[in-house]
């Protein structure tokens, strides 16, 4: 049974609130799963060029660097927990709004606002677990929020499954079976919305805006022993209080110029090495490059989902014993190895089995690294005062260059020189090219921030 305080309102566990708060991650996952599942029956029932195809899915991607830049203020002005509320109502909006769309126009403005939701989660959701976990368990806490992505991702194509088997014509398919994929991203946005209600502020917003008491509250249910949450108040009270100048101004001081410019880049390899063109697009490169019609390529991109899902609980259990490096540096070999087998394979014209081994490899390396383990890294290597700003930064690099790939994909994937110089395969080669980038920056420059508390960390800086 939970514990009930003197406001009436559960007194929630880390655990608990962590996983209310990783919900947000799983409408992240949810919703490119739509677009994965979807996007096929969408651009046929519009009749799309792959460059109106590509702009309708990257649109999310700019509306979300959008909701990146201004959850920056806004964690900071309203809180963490109310621009995840604010997220999530704009997220309800758009999956009515997308489900009716009937222009280009349309379509393209609900994706945008989507894009603000995804933006503001996608900067507050991993920002707060680390605010409130301790930091023997805070790595694993922070991956629950990639966790429920990957399981976000698997649920739209079992649903999907049910509508393509279902006794459904094709023209309904392309007709309105892709508008039921929208509108069921209703639902868990609004257990998101109503669960979100719960959940305490976060301690160091709290304590930044001198609300010292609920702070103390607030860590004295989260804490294991009342010395302990003792503790906390006083160091982080003390690492906000040494520093007056604003946030803007710190963030290129002390050192942290370099911390920005090395969280700016873990986001952008992130999104660069095309796990997002892989997993959206993976309905179509299974049914154009390896001889899968649309209905068919479904299991393929089960097995993807289901492969994300095995791969991302090695980085929970492992990630605070690891450390944060090595699952990074192995990872990322994984996935230039899977994404080499998948360029090889069909440059050679040798798909089918070998090219979705080689997708499988590369989705399975990339969810005991690149995925969860940047998103822990970002939450950690900013000081309590920058944090709001400096995450909202580098999850707005992220965004940009998610919908950079999401829009070029498409084109450079249709154009003829790939096509008749690389039999398809040209993307494949350039993803597989940025990993090896991106093992050698984390190897160089990346410092480990295994076991270090949020206040600890201010001091690799200095």
């Amino acid at each position: 049974m939970i514990a009930v305080n003197s406001s009436g309102k559960p007194n929630l566990s880390v655990l608990q609130i962590t996983l209310i708060v990783a919900l947000g991650g799983l409408l992240m996952g949810y919703d490119a799963a739509t677009v994965a599942t979807s996007q096929i029956y969408f651009t046929q029932y519009f009749g799309f060029t792959p460059g109106q195809q590509g702009w309708v899915i990257s649109s999310a991607g700019y509306g979300c660097f959008l909701g990146a830049i201004s959850a920056g203020y806004l964690t900071s002005a309203l809180s963490r927990k109310y621009t995840l509320i604010l997220a999530a109502l704009l997220y309800i909006i758009s999956a009515i709004g997308s489900g009716i769309a009937d222009s280009l126009t349309v379509l393209v403005s609900y994706r945008i606002i989507l894009g603000l939701s995804i933006g503001m989660i996608a900067m507050t959701s991993p920002m707060y677990i680390a605010e409130i976990s301790p930091s023997n368990i805070r790595g694993k806490m922070i991956t629950y929020h990639q966790l429920a992505m990957v399981v976000g991702f698997i649920l739209p194509f079992l649903v999907s499954f049910l509508i393509n088997t279902g006794d459904i014509s094709d023209s309904d398919r392309v007709a309105y079976g892709w508008r039921l994929m929208f509108w069921t991203e209703i639902v868990p946005a609004v257990i998101f919305f109503a669960l979100l209600f719960y959940i305490p502020h976060s301690p160091r917003w709290l304590i930044l805006k001198g609300h010292n008491q609920h702070a103390k509250t607030v860590l004295d249910q989260l804490a294991e022993d009342k010395s302990g949450a003792k503790t906390e108040f006083q160091l982080i009270a003390k690492s906000l209080a040494e520093t007056i100048a604003p946030s803007r101004k710190l963030l290129f001081k002390n050192g942290l110029g370099f911390a920005l410019f090395l969280g700016i880049m873990l986001a952008i390899f992130q999104q660069a090495t095309g796990i997002v063109a892989i997993l959206i697009y993976s309905g179509e490169i299974f049914s154009q490059a390896l001889g899968y019609d649309p209905r068919q390529a479904l299991m393929p991109q089960l097995w993807v989902g289901i492969v994300n899902l095995i791969f991302t609980f090695v980085a929970i259990y492992k990630v605070d014993s690891w450390g944060r490096k090595p699952l990074l540096i192995g990872g990322t070999l994984g996935m230039f190895f899977g994404l080499s087998v998948l360029a090889l394979s069909v440059y050679t014209q040798q798909g089918g089995l070998l090219s979705l081994i080689g997708v499988l490899v590369f989705v399975g390396a990339f969810a005991m690294s690149m995925g969860p383990v940047v998103w822990v890294i970002l939450a950690e290597i900013f000081p309590n005062n920058v944090r709001s700003l400096a995450m909202s930064i580098t999850i707005g690099a992220q965004c940009l260059t998610s919908a950079f790939v999401t829009n070029g994909f498409p084109i450079l994937y249709k154009s003829h020189f790939n096509t008749h110089n690389f039999n398809g395969a040209l993307p494949y080669f350039l993803f597989a090219s940025i990993c090896i980038i991106a093992i050698l920056f984390v190897w160089r420059l990346v410092p480990e921030t295994k076991g270090k508390s949020l206040e600890e960390m201010e001091q690799i800086w200095r």
